[in-house]
């Protein structure tokens, strides 16, 4: 954004090199002013971030048996990404199986005991210290089985985590570890690096001066924001803020935003730097020209309007800002002005124009043709 304003509303200084009078017209393009309703945007530099994103790690040890992802394939929450091999957790389930049907025998042999020794202490035939003592032994029993009980879980959990599956839907990024190799759970990379990328996020920053504008705008309804390239030319996307972050930046006096993108096209990926531009108003019926009918005087901003007799008058200018090639004015234009959009460097106030076909043509073409016009000239 650019704030151009002229000090006190003055006019630039005339220029006092006058043609001689009755001299040919000057050859100018000219334009019309507009009346439109203009968006106010923010801009600042973004990165592209995982909606959400997973580092896919073993959570026990063991060897690679089997790799069932390509990759850069797109992957299904619950699919199965990676084998390791079950059979040693599988053997550990079995032993635990085992012990609980060995506990279970003793169990129901003890409870057996319990019953006689009762038979025979209501008989008198019997103590009660060994009916006491089979009775805590069958308790004793009845506790080991369901220890044994949470061994089995416990071997079973172990087994179900040989089988490695995506926790989310995304994109299965570059393998990290090949079929073969001994994996462990205290291992950091990981398998591989799980990211959803539809819908993706944006986090960018703004000057904390922003924060009251953008909070006010905020919780009136869903602001836009439009994701733009590097050359701040390519419309990449178009998405809504989420987030305000809880704090401000101290050291760079900054407020982090979230944006979020359906990303559809997928023309964001995770990682790239792009610019941002959040919309925060629209300037309804606002004044503007092409960028390029600005000029720069010693005492401000000032355009060259041609009056209906053809004679070039010098307007002073309060520019608002300037973006995608327009200039909003503030003062100095109304809709309807006849400017000078090309030309203006052999023109002095009073000066006799001569149009060329530029009048005719509206402000958004003219800039198009201005800024592709300076594009050809680059070299």
């Amino acid at each position: 954004m650019q704030k151009l304003t002229s000090a006190g509303g003055a006019a630039p200084a005339p220029i006092q090199n006058k043609g001689p009078e009755g001299g040919p017209p000057v050859p100018v393009v000219t334009g019309l002013a507009e009346s439109k309703d203009v968006p106010i945007y923010l801009n600042g530099l973004g990165n592209v971030q995982g909606f959400n994103s997973v580092t896919i790690r073993s959570r026990i040890d063991g060897q690679l048996e089997k790799v069932a992802f390509d990759e850069g394939q797109e992957v299904k929450a619950g699919q199965l990404l990676a084998q390791i091999d079950p059979r040693p957790f599988q053997a550990a389930l079995d032993q635990a199986s085992a012990r609980r049907k060995q506990n279970e025998a003793l169990l129901a042999n003890a409870k057996r005991d319990l019953v006689r020794d009762l038979a025979l202490l209501a008989e008198k035939a019997g103590t009660a210290q060994k009916a006491d003592t089979q009775q805590a032994l069958v308790e004793q029993l009845e506790a080991t089985l369901k220890s044994d009980d949470a061994a089995i879980e416990a071997a079973s959990v172990q087994l179900g985590y040989a089988s490695i599956h995506s926790p989310i839907s995304g994109r299965a990024g570059i393998r990290l570890v090949d079929a073969g190799n001994v994996v462990r759970a205290q291992d950091t990379n990981g398998l591989v690096v799980v990211t959803q990328m539809q819908p993706v996020s944006v986090v960018f920053t703004l000057p904390e001066q922003q924060l009251q504008t953008i909070r006010t705008e905020f919780e009136k309804g869903t602001l836009q924001v439009v994701a733009v390239g590097r050359d701040n030319s390519t419309r990449l996307a178009e998405g809504t803020l989420s987030v305000i972050d809880n704090q401000i930046d101290p050291t760079t006096g900054t407020i982090r935003l979230k944006a979020t993108f359906a990303n559809e096209d997928l023309k964001l990926w995770p990682g790239q730097f792009i610019n941002v531009r959040l919309r925060v108003a629209v300037r309804a019926g606002a004044t503007v020209v092409p960028s390029q009918v600005v000029q720069q005087g010693p005492s401000g901003a000032f355009a060259f309007v041609v009056t209906p007799e053809g004679v070039a008058e010098l307007r002073p200018l309060q520019v608002a800002r300037i973006e995608d090639g327009l200039a909003l004015i503030d003062s100095g234009l109304q809709a309807g002005d006849r400017v000078v959009v090309d030309g203006q460097y052999r023109l002095q106030p009073g000066s006799k124009v001569r149009t060329g076909d530029g009048a005719k043509v509206p402000v958004s073409a003219q800039t198009r043709a201005a800024e592709v016009g300076r594009t050809k000239g680059q070299p």
